[in-house]
């Protein structure tokens, strides 16, 4: 059975786009429709001029490769004019030219902006990953006693990172886990969200009460809307977020809070059920609501699995704009071979996402599987 620690995948989302997106084999492209417009004007009669058509060579290098060979083909268009005149006599006149002279000119300086595009685009995509490793570190196998796996899918491809977050902890009173999500997109969410995975690490670790670590989060996203309204922000932000112990001295229990996140899904020999954790309200709105959600004890078998996913799982959509089916997805698996492993649940229901979206994700979508190791037979 796979062993491998918590990480993102995005391979199944659509890659970078064409127009940014250099290949090694590019230049074929314009050295084929060179060959084109010269096998043409040499098979057709001398009343069809098609050298004229040359002007698509230097424009499909533009587009598809690097400066220097946009600048080569460039050179070969505009030489090979002349020469297709002198062989076969059919250019139109000085017009003609003059048009391969333009599109050659315009094709270079056209080329460097696009490639100055990708190196700004790998500039923020490392800008991006940094950031993601931060908020979303690698969790080691087997980290707190626990079997985890998580997945994290981008809306945005280029920057992949967004509001959603997601960690496991090991800690003196046993495994804890997290998942949330937080409210809006782009760069405050992500701060935001790395505020909130920042305090659940020192929390969660210091402090044995889990209604404690609550105070601690709802505390450190009041603070961080503080900080973020002084400094121009028009709205406050607030989180949804599941949280889940494994009590050290409770192996067929768990502990959970639920502020106002999808509630967690059970995967076991006995099927699937969905957790009914009482729900509550998100981090940064204890004040409005009342106060903070119940820390709920929950039964959970040895060969059970947790599965806790964002909204951009339940809230995806297909072309038609049906929604996709979590549940009925997770009662499918179960008559598979290790539905119930996190790696391979995880890779499952996230391909499935992909697949029921044809790779257009409009949310973040954040998915995290978590069991208790098998404990060690006796001697």
């Amino acid at each position: 059975m796979r062993r491998r620690s918590v990480r993102s995948v995005e391979a199944q989302q659509q890659p970078m786009p064409a127009l940014i997106r250099y290949s090694h084999r590019a230049w074929l492209v314009p050295a084929v429709l060179l060959a084109a417009v010269i096998g043409v004007d040499a098979a057709t009669p001398r009343s069809f001029a098609s050298v004229s058509w040359l002007v698509m060579v230097p424009v499909a290098a533009a587009a598809l490769c690097g400066p220097w060979v946009t600048a080569l083909f460039s050179c070969l268009s505009i030489v090979a004019y002349p020469g297709l005149d002198n062989v076969w006599a059919k250019a139109q006149g000085i017009e003609d030219f003059l048009l391969v002279l333009a599109g050659a000119v315009l094709a270079v300086p056209l080329s460097v902006f696009r490639a100055q595009a990708a190196a700004y685009v790998r500039h923020l995509r490392g800008a991006a990953e940094t950031t993601r490793e931060v908020v979303l570190r690698p969790v080691p196998p087997g980290w707190g006693g626990v079997d985890s796996a998580a997945r994290y899918l981008a809306a945005d491809v280029e920057a992949r990172v967004g509001g959603d977050f997601y960690d496991v902890l090991a800690t003196p009173y046993g495994a804890r886990v997290i998942l949330g999500d937080v409210q809006g997109k782009g760069l405050p969410a992500v701060s935001t969200a790395a505020a909130l995975v920042g305090c659940f690490r020192e929390a969660a670790f210091h402090e044995e009460d889990l209604a404690t670590v609550s105070s601690w989060m709802e505390e450190r996203l009041h603070r961080q809307n503080q900080l973020a309204v002084r400094l121009g922000a028009e709205d406050e932000r607030f989180a949804t977020a599941v949280i889940i112990c494994f009590p050290a001295d409770a192996p067929e229990e768990v502990e959970m809070v639920n502020f106002g996140h999808e509630e967690p899904h059970v995967l076991g020999p006995g099927g699937v059920r969905q957790v009914l954790s009482g729900g509550g309200a998100p981090i940064g709105l204890a004040r409005l609501s009342g106060g903070l959600p119940e820390v709920r004890r929950l039964r959970l078998g040895a060969d059970e699995t947790i599965l806790i996913v964002s909204d951009g799982v339940t809230e995806a959509r297909d072309r038609q704009g049906a929604f996709f089916a979590l549940r009925a997805h997770l009662d499918g698996l179960l008559g598979t071979r290790g539905a119930t492993d996190p790696e391979y649940l995880v890779d499952e229901v996230a391909s499935a996402v992909v697949r029921h979206t044809g790779g257009h994700l409009r949310d973040d979508t954040a998915l995290l599987a978590v069991r208790r190791l098998p404990r060690a037979p006796r001697g």
